[in-house]
């Protein structure tokens, strides 16, 4: 299972979901959740067939020290999986970006997640200094190989969401071709609610 969910990460990518937190907002005027939608990106003009109707709406709600992330996306292929990123950039090369779990489609092509974490104006991700990468323990030459080390950032936020086929075959079988690559724009869904 990691093992595809590593490849559909380096995969391009059938679908991305992200958010503008410009365009949030919270419905309940308790200041404490907000809900976002979100739309096929236009990165995907050139694959008219893959996911022509996907959409999904987020809502994000704190308890607290952490928040709860409610996703729920329609218009994906049935029987589906993806996997869920926050990431930097709506649009490609996506910047920072870290794997958060799966999302299932059922037969109608609609899924839902929900997540436990740091999902507010506050999330970043930082590297005050250089380190060893753990070694690869998956010594999987089909992979594309973890780095050796981190680069030094400052806090970058990570406002953004991507939702990303987790198997390659199954872009191929959405109309998406099957390149095992680092993700790229073309094949990304991201939110302009």
């Amino acid at each position: 299972m990691f093992k595809m969910r590593t490849i559909a990460f380096a995969t391009l990518a059938a679908t991305a979901l992200a958010s503008s937190p410009a365009l949030a907002r919270d419905n309940d005027n308790d200041g404490d959740d907000f809900k976002f939608d979100l739309v096929r990106s236009k990165g995907l003009a050139n694959f008219p067939t893959v996911a022509p109707h996907a959409h999904g709406q987020v809502k994000i709600e704190s308890v607290g020290p952490v928040e709860i992330m409610k996703v729920k996306v329609w218009g994906l292929p049935p029987n589906t999986g993806f996997d869920l990123f926050v990431i930097q950039v709506p649009n490609g090369p996506f910047g920072l970006s870290w794997y958060q779990g799966d999302i299932q489609s059922n037969k109608d092509g609609v899924g839902y997640g929900e997540f436990i974490g740091r999902f507010n104006i506050e999330t970043f991700i930082v590297a005050p200094g250089v380190a060893a990468a753990p070694s690869d323990p998956f010594h999987d030459p089909k992979r594309i190989p973890d780095a050796a080390q981190n680069l030094t950032t400052n806090p970058i936020q990570t406002y953004h969401l991507g939702l990303w086929f987790n198997n390659p075959q199954d872009v191929v079988k959405a109309g998406g071709p099957g390149t095992v690559t680092p993700l790229t724009e073309s094949m990304t869904l991201v939110s302009r609610s």
